[in-house]
């Protein structure tokens, strides 16, 4: 005998495919992403995408982009951070974020939601959409949202803050706010589009007027510190390549022209 052992099939198999994968999957890592609501419904549709095409493995921590770049300052680790212009734009400042990594992503404009089925209103013109929000019998916003600094500061352009006041109720997430919609509690919420599409039982009213209108633009950008910086870059890219387009307009938001 020569006293070589027989290699079996199923061995032979394993080896061979290690030695013919892609180096892609070799170098394989797993990425931490932050996130802001207001593009949750489509990075939710196309993470699964990016980890099927490229092998790595991402999670996704979702939250108000203010409480986000709380947890940044404060040295929570991430790879990538999708945030509001504003935001992004200070912790590059700070040296949290690398500058040439800044890619602008998408857009939602804000509309009104509304419970499912319920009456509708025309919102259409300003006199319109003002008409209604003075008739409405409530309305709910997320006080430190993107989406509700930029309505709070609308209404009191319009000169109608003060009368919507009484009437008004300040959430802490988006969440709350569609939920309140949901259950009936609230008349009127104040999200992005975005935001609206994916809640069940409630339906978007209408986008506010184009003259009033107000687009929440989301950023992304890569950590300074990160030890993933070539696989966030390639999740980035993989949000701007056209393939995401489709999902991006499905999801209520458009390409920043």
């Amino acid at each position: 005998m020569s006293g070589r052992r027989a290699v079996s099939p199923a061995l032979f198999g394993l080896v061979l495919s290690i030695l013919l994968a892609p180096a892609g999957v070799a170098n394989a890592a797993e990425i931490k992403v932050l996130c802001s609501n207001g593009i949750k419904a489509v990075v939710e549709e196309l993470v699964p995408q990016f980890e099927h095409a490229t092998k790595h493995k991402v999670a996704v921590q979702y939250g108000l982009a203010a409480v986000l770049k709380q947890q940044i300052e404060s040295g929570e680790p991430f790879d990538v951070a999708i945030l509001t212009p504003a935001v992004i734009d200070d912790v590059i400042k700070q040296g949290k974020i690398a500058a040439n990594s800044r890619t602008m992503l998408a857009r939602s404009g804000l509309a009104i939601a509304v419970r499912a089925g319920s009456q509708k209103t025309d919102v259409h013109s300003v006199e319109a959409f003002k008409r209604a929000l003075l008739d409405s019998k409530s309305i709910i916003y997320a006080k430190e949202g993107a989406s509700g600094v930029a309505f709070a500061a609308l209404i009191q352009k319009m000169a109608i803050a003060d009368a919507l006041k009484s009437k008004t109720t300040l959430a802490t997430t988006g969440e709350a706010v569609g939920e309140s919609v949901a259950r009936g509690d609230v008349q009127f919420g104040i999200l992005p589009v975005s935001e609206i599409l994916p809640i069940h039982g409630v339906e978007v009213l209408g986008a506010f007027p184009e003259e009033v209108q107000n687009y929440i633009v989301m950023v992304g950008g890569v950590s300074a510190a990160s030890k993933q910086a070539n696989a966030g870059a390639d999740f980035l890219k993989f949000m701007t390549a056209p393939a995401a387009l489709p999902v991006i307009k499905a999801k209520g938001m458009e390409r920043v022209q």
